[in-house]
This record gives structure tokens, sequence and C-alpha cells, in this order.
């Protein structure tokens, strides 16, 4: 599946978070998402790309954006991951793929010579209305999660009062 574009509908999901409680992107309508899709726990651009999420999760607060992270990994690993790190967003668990897949993120990729099947590093900004408002490849992690922001203030700056 490709990847989704801006004004797409976001797939609806359910799935539980590192805090326990079912994360359910529908019940979020009427203030913008920051979904970020992210590889697995504990790798090195990962602990980076969420560290910057959670240290900018007062300024997403601010504007009203809601920030969570996913990957494939189990609750519990997600659990030990937020805890070694004292993540302030929570994190999705997502093993079955039900939201990595319809958003176009289960592909192939390569490292070192070496083809598998992984999830690629994409943040998807949603608007109030449950639509894509921002897609954001991540080609470079540090300040990633700053460009996010940027953009999250700009559809909070243009949304009708």
């Amino acid at each position: 599946m490709p990847l989704l574009e801006t004004g797409d509908k976001a797939p609806d999901f359910a799935l539980t978070t590192d805090r326990g409680e079912t994360f359910r992107l529908s019940e979020q309508r009427g203030k913008a998402v920051v979904l970020e899709f992210y590889c697995e726990d504990d790798s090195g651009g990962c602990v980076i790309e969420n560290a910057e999420f959670s240290a900018l999760v007062p300024e997403f607060e601010k504007l009203g954006v809601t920030v969570v992270g996913l990957s494939p990994q189990d609750v519990e690993t997600h659990r030990r991951f937020s805890r070694k790190h004292d993540f302030k967003h929570p994190l999705v668990a997502d093993p079955d793929r039900k939201a990595i897949e319809p958003y176009g993120l289960w592909a192939k990729k390569k490292l070192w010579g070496h083809e598998f099947m992984g999830v690629l590093r994409v943040t998807y900004l949603i608007d109030a209305e449950g639509k894509i408002a921002g897609v954001f490849k991540a080609s470079r992690i540090k300040g990633h999660a700053q460009k996010v922001l940027e953009a999250a203030r700009a559809l909070v700056a243009t949304r009708p009062r």
C-alpha cells in the first residue's frame, strides 16, 4: 500500500498504549493529532526521535495537538522503553500492523546490503476533521519533531475559530 498523502482521510484504528489505555484515532476528532511512526523501541534513531517529540509535548499541548508514537513492538516493550526515557507522549503498540499497513508504512527496507520488511519512519499530521494535513518522512532524525511542530502551528493558525 502506498504512503497516504495530504488530503487523504486518515484510517481509523484502536490500539493499546504503553499506559494501558486504548487510543482510538476517531475519538480525537475536533483536534489535530501527530502520529509518529517509528521503527523499533530503544534503537538509536528511535530514542532520539521520541526524545525530541517528548521534549516538545508541552508545545504541542499548548496548540491542542495530541502526540502519539507508534511501532510494531508490544505494550510491555513500549512500557519499558517509555519509562527508561521518561517520554511524555504515549506509545501505541501495533504488533499486528493494524495502523502501520493502512498508513502505507510496512515496506521493504535495505540496511548494510540486507533487505527486510520494516516500518518506514514517517510522521503524519492529522487535522481536526480526520484528514492528513502533513506527511513528514524523517530522512534526518534530529530536528524532525521541530518540523512537525512548526507544521502543527501553521495548521492550528488556519483553523476557523
